[in-house]
């Protein structure tokens, strides 16, 4: 397996632990206020672009999805309102995030459809062939290993299944990028510290972003490992993007 530069970006670069490891402490950390900072740093624009790769997979009516690195379980329950499906699985490595989850899930009326359940991208505790489709949003940064994760992810896909990434890039424009850049550097880690206490979490955010293999490099990835039909769509002048790639 290949290793990539942001697969060593770690919160806390004096803390012990794998990245893995410090990726849940954090989480865990900000969990509390991760909705409202998520919500009050993209000016809500984040519901958007989760609805927009949700979109995605539409035309497959996927009646079985899962959702890796769920966090507090937004796009489980956004996908389960536009999609209808019968069942969504959300995994991810922060028990402090699953808890936020699954009190969403309960208020939303959905814990027959939703089940949120710690689990890590690398060792996915499902059967070859077990989704329709596999939803991640802001979370394929957190692998620490990426094409392990994405391979994982390959192998619990039915054949036909369908892979949607949402994730941040780095806008090109010069005058978006300039101001993207002082917005990630100083506005979000400051802004983080003040609500959550945590400003290394803010931080590793954009350290993770600056290393993150982008547009065509991450498409050349699900390539490599075997995905079909891959696509990158640009979001917000690229901020953001989503990806796709089919088993």
């Amino acid at each position: 397996m290949t290793e990539f530069a942001h697969d060593t970006v770690v919160p806390y670069k004096d803390g012990e632990g794998s990245k893995k490891q410090q990726v849940a402490a954090m989480f865990n950390d900000i969990a509390f206020k991760y909705d409202f900072l998520n919500r009050f740093l993209s000016a809500g624009i984040d519901m958007r672009w989760r609805k927009k790769a949700i979109q995605q997979i539409a035309g497959l009516h996927p009646k079985n999805i899962l959702d890796v690195a769920t966090g507090t379980a937004d796009v489980a329950i956004m996908a389960s309102g536009i999609l209808k499906p019968d069942k969504i699985t959300g995994i991810d490595i922060s028990d402090g995030m699953l808890e936020i989850g699954r009190q969403k899930v309960e208020k939303a009326g959905l814990k027959g459809i939703i089940e949120l359940l710690n689990g890590d991208s690398e060792t996915i505790n499902f059967k070859d062939n077990s989704f329709d489709a596999v939803t991640v949003a802001f979370g394929v940064r957190n692998f620490q290993h990426l094409e392990k994760g994405l391979s994982e992810i390959l192998r619990v896909l039915k054949p036909g299944g369908k892979l949607v990434v949402l994730e941040f890039s780095k806008p090109k424009t010069p005058g978006v990028k300039s101001f993207y850049d002082l917005y990630m550097k100083v506005i979000t880690p400051n802004v983080g510290k003040l609500f959550s206490k945590n400003r290394n979490a803010y931080k590793y955010l954009d350290e993770s972003i600056q290393k993150f293999p982008e547009g065509k490099n991450f498409t050349q990835i699900l390539d490599n490992l075997g995905y079909l039909n891959t696509y990158c769509k640009p979001l917000s002048l690229g901020i953001c993007s989503i990806y796709c790639g089919t088993k």
